[in-house]
């Protein structure tokens, strides 16, 4: 089957390790274990750290990229693929709390192929109103983005969110979310076109990257790191809350813990979410007939050209790759 694959590792220039080529099929573990025929597979980060070396080994290598996809699986029906794969042994929980957890591509083949094998329980029905397309971009990026609001940051209708960086998949996906929350909405951005793009999706105001803004807010969702931490806890209200799932522009940012104490702020993490986040999310979206935005999308023989496009940093919105 073809399928795109790290071969090597290049933390400089990381698709000089990207092959896309013939691969082996798929081997279910066990019967546990099932196979999709993949229509669909949305990028993140994680594909270019993957290719730098980050969290795989030399000797995983060939190792198929891609976490997230949606397709049809053995018995026809059209599934999302839930990319958490827990431990069968730890017996249910908050996978995302598992020690044992990994995401697809880490330490079993990704989905960037024309089929992948996965865990029954982690197939959920595609909603009829989502196209492949469409359906591929929710479990990483829209996942993360609503466990953010909610299970982690506990954010109520009317409240102030400030979403730092616009464009990425997390936050083309908390603009429209928070919005359905009944949530005022603020967002920064270096570009002013993205800025622009912002506020078409939903979001009520948007500001140059660490420009003071007209007051503070209730909560901030942090996925840049080092170049906006400052920013974020000077933006938050006493007592605030900032809600961090990644760190693109570096991970260790100034703790400014004297802010953090005096005004009582909250530093909470997340990290991806569960099946049953996943299950009620798909649900709130239909419910809501919210869509993800996608930047472009791309055939799996193109695969590289994908990678280059999210490495450049000029999308906005989600990339697909369709098998």
């Amino acid at each position: 089957m073809l399928a795109a694959s790290a071969t090597s590792f290049d933390a400089d220039q990381p698709l000089n390790g990207l092959t896309v080529g013939e691969h082996a099929e798929p081997n279910p573990l066990d019967d546990t274990w099932t196979t999709v025929s993949v229509r669909a597979t949305a990028l993140n980060h994680h594909d270019l750290w993957s290719l730098k070396g980050v969290g795989l080994r030399a000797e995983q290598l060939p190792m198929v990229l891609g976490t997230d996809a949606s397709g049809v699986d053995e018995d026809g029906r059209e599934v999302v693929i839930h990319a958490v794969i827990g431990d069968p042994a730890r017996g249910g929980g908050d996978e995302t709390l598992d020690p044992k957890r990994s995401l697809l591509s880490e330490v079993y083949d990704g989905t960037l192929a024309e089929r992948v094998a996965v865990p029954r329980r982690n197939l959920v029905p595609k909603p009829a109103a989502l196209s492949f397309e469409q359906a591929a971009c929710l479990p990483t990026a829209w996942l993360t983005a609503y466990r953010m609001l909610t299970t982690r940051g506990r954010l109520v209708a009317g409240e102030t969110v400030l979403v730092q960086g616009a464009g990425g998949g997390v936050s083309t996906a908390l603009v429209p979310l928070a919005k359905a929350m009944g949530l005022r909405v603020w967002v920064t951005s270096r570009d002013a076109a993205k800025r622009e793009q912002a506020v078409v999706l939903g979001a009520d105001d948007a500001f140059d990257s660490g420009v003071r803004l007209p007051e503070r807010v209730d909560a901030v969702m942090e996925s840049v790191g080092a170049a906006t931490w400052s920013h974020s806890l000077k933006s938050l209200r006493p007592g605030g809350r900032i809600v961090v799932c990644g760190a693109t522009s570096g991970p260790n940012p100034p703790a400014d813990l004297a802010r953090v104490f005096f005004l009582q702020l909250s530093v909470i993490g997340s990290t991806m979410g569960t099946r049953d986040e996943l299950v009620e999310m798909l649900q709130f979206c239909a419910d809501q007939a919210l869509t993800p935005q996608i930047d472009r999308t791309y055939p799996l023989t193109a695969a590289v050209d994908a990678i280059a496009r999210l490495a450049s940093g000029e999308g906005f919105g989600k990339i697909v790759v369709t098998a």
